[in-house]
């Protein structure tokens, strides 16, 4: 495909599930302009205080629901919105356990039937649980420890404790979307939005699946993701929050510019 194309492409809601089960296949660099550089210092604390801020945010918007809203459908296919508030709570106890090094969760059944169980609660209890997990994860996260320190996720993902904190603020923000509730990728933080397209495209780098693929948002940042042979380039151009919400599985890529191949599609892992 020779010229720039919009793209308009059927929504993938199976990537969704993908955005918070991540690792960088090389966590020390990022490749942006086409070049190598050192990847942004994970800095614990302030992502922490981010978490908190996103928290608050979450617990204002939800407070003004009543039960029959928390009832209804979510954007997350089959999951109501006391589905999504409930995976919350128990993500924040999954942290917790990773950070005194436990296992995040028992098993996958027993994070499924507690998210089923958990669900059909009123508002009233959902922010209760949503109070009292945050509180205690960030009690968690007071205690003296070794940032630096290795530490296992679900799925036998492996991080820096120092990128824990992050990968909260990841859940909280994109199921605060997730919610349809009016909070939208539009009102993410600038700084979020650009640290999570970095995080997604540099999920990519070197995957033979995925053409080369370069990515620029309208202030002229530019990503690089796939593993494709350089001279198969896919560019993709468009607002920042649109990447994200293509990479992340929240938007199918209607509002993004292609040229070079079609839009790329991106394999689970």
């Amino acid at each position: 495909m020779g010229g720039a194309t919009v793209v308009s492409e059927a929504f993938d809601s199976e990537r969704i599930a993908r955005t918070f089960d991540l690792r960088p296949p090389f966590p020390s660099f990022t490749r942006m302009s086409g070049e190598a550089r050192l990847g942004r210092m994970i800095d614990h604390a302030h992502d922490l205080g981010a978490v908190r801020e996103a928290t608050e945010r979450l617990l204002d918007a939800v407070g003004k629901l009543d039960n029959a809203a928390v009832a209804e459908p979510s954007r997350l296919p089959g999951w109501s919105r006391g589905h999504v508030l409930t995976h919350l709570s128990r993500n924040a106890d999954a942290i917790g356990n990773v950070l005194r090094g436990l296992p995040m969760y028992a098993s996958s059944e027993t994070r499924d039937a507690d998210i089923a169980d958990g669900a059909p609660r009123p508002v009233a209890e959902q922010l209760a649980d949503l109070r009292e997990t945050a509180d205690a994860l960030r009690a968690v996260s007071a205690e003296p420890a070794d940032w630096s320190r290795t530490v296992t996720l679900r799925n036998g993902v492996t991080d820096s404790a120092a990128r824990v904190p992050f990968r909260r603020w990841v859940e909280v923000e994109l199921h605060h979307v997730d919610l349809d509730i009016g909070y939208e990728l539009e009102d993410l933080p600038a700084e979020f939005v650009e640290r999570e397209i970095t995080f997604l495209a540099d999920r990519f780098l070197g995957n033979e699946s995925v053409p080369a693929t370069g990515l620029t948002d309208l202030d002229g940042r530019t990503w690089s993701t796939g593993g494709g042979p350089p001279s198969d380039l896919v560019t993709v151009q468009g607002p920042a929050v649109e990447l994200l919400g293509w990479l992340c599985g929240r938007r199918d890529g209607s509002a993004l510019t292609v040229a070079g191949g079609p839009l790329p599609t991106l394999p689970p892992l």
